[in-house]
């Protein structure tokens, strides 16, 4: 007689086609991908990875995902937003991360701003949340994943206007993805 566990190991697990057959990607899209957090510092650090992804593939950026932790500050915002020039230039020399002036700064920025919306909202996350239906994460049931939605537009047309900086609506879409926000699993995908 088999046990539960046993059985779950012998049914066929099915992914989204995405991750290929890469490891680092596979691990992210089975227990990160489409999972809800309402937690500032997870939100943060995916402000600061989907941003640095802009115009790069998300593995690149999830390798590097190690190397962001160590250089800032393993994303605390408080400790981000107080970064120097000084800061910068060790971030521009840091090997370990995307050394893109635009982007480092931007990180930096999108920090300051990260704590004026949490004093604003009591909290990122409620932040983000007011723009949900109902303020509620979505279940989508899409055959084809989109690169954005209406709602992604908001929210980025919003963080525009705040000031925020590489974060439009395709890579905001994304961090509703890898948040929870909005859960994109395929389907016949097992982790839906």
């Amino acid at each position: 007689m088999q046990t539960a566990n046993s059985e779950l190991q012998t049914q066929e697990i099915k992914r989204c086609s995405w991750p290929g057959n890469d490891l680092l990607y596979m691990d992210y899209h089975d227990n990160e991908w489409g999972k809800e957090t309402h937690d500032d510092k997870k939100l943060f650090e995916f402000l600061v990875l989907e941003s640095a992804q802009a115009g790069l593939s998300w593995i690149t950026i999830l390798r590097r995902r190690e190397g962001y932790r160590k250089a800032f500050a393993d994303f605390d915002v408080e400790k981000v937003a107080l970064f120097t020039d000084e800061d910068v230039e060790r971030l521009l020399n840091d090997t370990d991360i995307i050394r893109n002036r635009l982007k480092v700064l931007a990180a930096i920025n999108n920090a300051k701003l990260f704590i004026e919306v949490q004093k604003e909202f009591g909290s990122f996350d409620k932040y983000l949340y007011s723009f949900m239906p109902d303020g509620k994460p979505i279940v989508n049931r899409h055959e084809k994943i989109p690169a954005s939605t209406p709602i992604s537009d908001a929210i980025s047309k919003d963080m525009k206007k705040r000031g925020f900086k590489f974060f439009g609506t395709t890579i905001c879409y994304a961090h509703m993805q890898a948040t929870g926000m909005v859960n994109d699993h395929l389907p016949d995908c097992s982790f839906k």
